[in-house]
C-alpha cells in the first residue's frame, strides 16, 4: 500500500469518530430534555431538539454539530502541510459520514445539514456564507427547514463549481465529496419530501407531538 494512503486513512478515521458524536442527543442529555430520537421526525437534529420547546439546546446542537464538521477540513489548513491535495475532503466528507452513520450511536444519526455547512464553511468560507444564505431564505420564505437543506444541496455543488477562477480555486476531490454529500442529504431527506409533496411537512417552530 502506498505510504500516503496512511496518513488519510488515520484523517478519515478521525475526522468519522469526531462525527459520530451526536450533539442533538448528548446536549438533550446533559440539559434534562427527551432524547430527540423519542418524538417530533426523531431525528437527532437542531429542528427536532427546537420541537422541544428549547431554543439553546436547539442552537448549542446547531453550532456543535457544525463545529464537528468545520474542525477536521480547518485542521488540515493548519497543520496539513505534506498531506495530498485530496485530504480536506476526505476530512470533511468523513465528518459528514459520521453524523450520518454514528458508530457511537448504533449508526442510526441526523440527516447531517449543520455538519454539512460546517464542512462546506471549512473548504470555503465564501462558499459556506452563500449556502447559508439560500438555506436562510427559503427557510424564510416557505418556514420548511427539510425545502431549504434540499435547495441548499442541490445548489452547493453549481455554487462551488461557478466560483472557479473568480472566487476560489475548484479542488477535484472537494467537488466530488461536495456532491456526494448532496445526494445522500437528497436520500436522508427522502421521507421529507414525500410529506412536502403531500403538504404533511411539518415547519420550524412546530411543537412535538
Amino acid at each position: 500500500m502506498n505510504h500516503a494512503i496512511w496518513p488519510l486513512l488515520a484523517l478519515a478515521a478521525g475526522a468519522y469518530l469526531l462525527g459520530s458524536l451526536s450533539f442533538a442527543v448528548i446536549v438533550s442529555r446533559l440539559m434534562g430534555l427527551a432524547d430527540p430520537r423519542s418524538y417530533g421526525s426523531g431525528n437527532p437534529g437542531a429542528t427536532n431538539v427546537l420541537r422541544s420547546g428549547s431554543k439553546k439546546a436547539a442552537a448549542a446542537t446547531l453550532l456543535l454539530d457544525a463545529f464537528k464538521g468545520w474542525l477536521p477540513v480547518a485542521l488540515i489548513g493548519w497543520l496539513g502541510a505534506g498531506l495530498p491535495s485530496a485530504a480536506a475532503a476526505v476530512a470533511g466528507l468523513a465528518a459528514f459520514l459520521g453524523h450520518l452513520y454514528p458508530v457511537f450511536f448504533g449508526f442510526k444519526g441526523g440527516k447531517g445539514v449543520a455538519t454539512a455547512a460546517g464542512v462546506i464553511l471549512g473548504w470555503q468560507p465564501l462558499l459556506g456564507l452563500a449556502v447559508l444564505l439560500v438555506w436562510m431564505a427559503v427557510a424564510l420564505l416557505t418556514r420548511y427547514s427539510s425545502l431549504a437543506a434540499l435547495t441548499a444541496a442541490v445548489l452547493a455543488p453549481a455554487l462551488y463549481w461557478a466560483g472557479d477562477g473568480r472566487l476560489w480555486p475548484v479542488n477535484a476531490a472537494v467537488l466530488a465529496a461536495l456532491s456526494l454529500m448532496g445526494l445522500l442529504l437528497l436520500w436522508r431527506h427522502r421521507e421529507n419530501i414525500r410529506r412536502l409533496l403531500a403538504g404533511t411537512e411539518s415547519k420550524i417552530g412546530s411543537k412535538k407531538k
